[in-house]
């Protein structure tokens, strides 16, 4: 929890990166050059997600975490729900979503090596998998060195840096055409006017199903919400949030604006076609930014991505060395920080494999850690810390049947109709068995302490 002593602007730019990070620097300039207008659904919906997260969790999950001291969001849960069966089923969505987003950041973070190295002629044969090494390599060294503490802190630097070169690029693509963003749009248009339309080339039900799993989904976000325990007052909440959104929002123009003009380029013949849509920030940056804002833009991504995949191994790690121990025996591991530091090796290199071999992009990888994330943790965590009558049967059904949903749908291939998003029909049906269960469970009385914060 960072000592719980983190000011505003650490906590909200702690916030507001790790949503950031590989995934919308790399990744969302990707899938808007891939698919159009498709992919602004999650900006947009994610933004808004940041107001739905901080009143139903802000204070609650502040107070709770201190009063009953708890260092991981699966504390809270087994305090919450007196269960140490939910603290275990938590723990287990935890450390499964985290492979989806940890892979994100990995394979983000090595794509954007591969190419920086190939295109400065530093080694020109270098493979995704040797980059991929060579990322996990410092990702562990800094992870089992500097721990969340790492993380907390250079969030702040690299986010500010990430706010400010969002803007510098966002003005490098409006003089990239002569006509503007205007001429780029145009062109896009011409080539295929379902990508320019509101919906992009997903559809109309692709695109809702995002901005339900992303508008929601915010709430069960770990990385996210466990910061939310980490400031030092619960006041603060109320400054932390229009900071958090504002610096998401400025982000996100680098998201969209680079997608848009590298498709153009691309159509209208001034750029070769790229080799994946990941590669369009690393193209964009090296061909048509200034070499100094290029270095800076990439210096602050492999700031974003080793923070926010720091803090994506310290939860993982945390859920198998010290609650899932918790859940299954009573008590977490003996020499914690020893067992820690293996499982970081063990998570990254499991990792590592999945971003590797799932032939996903970088974008729809994130897409997918989000997915498992929002369907198992939204109605245990946001409802569950909203509504009484919650249960703890109710708490386990819904995470047991959106992991089953998510990982067997993606690990048999399979796709629903009309591009609807699988981490969506798993929050639609985790909700449903939540709140059913729970409506027909006898009331189970709750600790007053928990009670009195719920009040709130």
């Amino acid at each position: 929890m960072a000592g719980r002593n983190l000011g505003v602007m650490l906590t909200a730019f702690a916030v507001f990166s790790s949503t950031m990070s590989g995934f919308g620097f790399v990744g969302g300039p990707g899938l808007v050059y891939r698919m159009g207008m498709s992919s602004v659904w999650m900006v947009v919906c994610a933004g808004a997600g940041f107001v739905v997260t901080f009143s139903m969790l802000g204070k609650r999950l502040r107070l709770l975490g201190e009063l009953k001291h708890c260092i991981s969001l699966p504390d809270v849960m087994a305090a919450r729900y007196q269960s140490e069966a939910v603290r275990g089923w938590v723990s287990v969505a935890i450390v499964l979503g985290v492979m989806g987003y940890l892979a994100t950041q990995i394979l983000a973070m090595a794509v954007v090596m591969r190419d920086i190295l190939i295109e400065s002629g530093v080694w020109a044969g270098i493979s995704l998998e040797g980059c991929v090494a060579i990322s996990c390599t410092v990702l562990l060294f800094y992870s089992i060195t500097g721990g969340i503490v790492a993380s907390v802190y250079t969030d702040l630097v690299q986010g500010a840096v990430m706010v400010v070169s969002a803007i510098l690029i966002f003005i490098t693509v409006f003089f990239t055409f002569d006509g503007g963003l205007a001429e780029a749009n145009q062109i896009i248009l011409e080539d295929n006017p379902e990508a320019m339309g509101p919906w992009g080339t997903l559809g109309i039900v692709g695109c809702l199903s995002w901005f339900f799993v992303f508008g929601f989904g915010y709430v069960g976000q770990p990385h996210v919400v466990t910061k939310i325990m980490m400031n030092k007052d619960v006041s603060d909440a109320r400054h932390i949030l229009p900071v958090s959104m504002i610096g998401f929002v400025l982000t996100g123009l680098l998201w969209v604006g680079i997608g848009l003009a590298m498709r153009a380029l691309v159509i209208s013949g001034a750029h070769p076609p790229l080799d994946t849509p990941d590669a369009a920030a690393n193209q964009f940056l090296q061909t048509y930014a200034h070499p100094l804002l290029a270095g800076v833009v990439f210096a602050g991504l492999f700031a974003a991505i080793m923070s926010t995949a720091d803090g994506f191994l310290n939860i993982g790690t945390a859920a198998i060395v010290h609650d899932l121990p918790k859940a299954i025996r009573g008590n977490s591991l003996n020499n914690e920080l020893f067992w820690a530091r293996v499982v970081t090796f063990i998570l990254t290199v499991l990792a590592a494999v999945f971003a590797l071999y799932t032939g996903d992009l970088v974008a729809l990888l994130g897409a997918f850690g989000w997915g498992t994330f929002a369907a198992a943790l939204v109605p245990v965590v946001g409802l569950g810390l909203c509504w009484k009558q919650a249960s703890p049967r109710a708490a386990i059904a819904a995470v047991i049947a959106s992991l089953t949903i998510n990982f067997g749908l993606k690990v048999g291939g399979i796709t629903l109709p009309y591009n609807f998003d699988i981490g969506a029909l798993a929050l639609i049906v985790s909700l449903i068995l939540f709140i059913s269960i729970s409506l027909l469970s006898p009331p189970k009385p709750l600790d007053p302490d928990v009670e009195a914060i719920m009040d709130l």
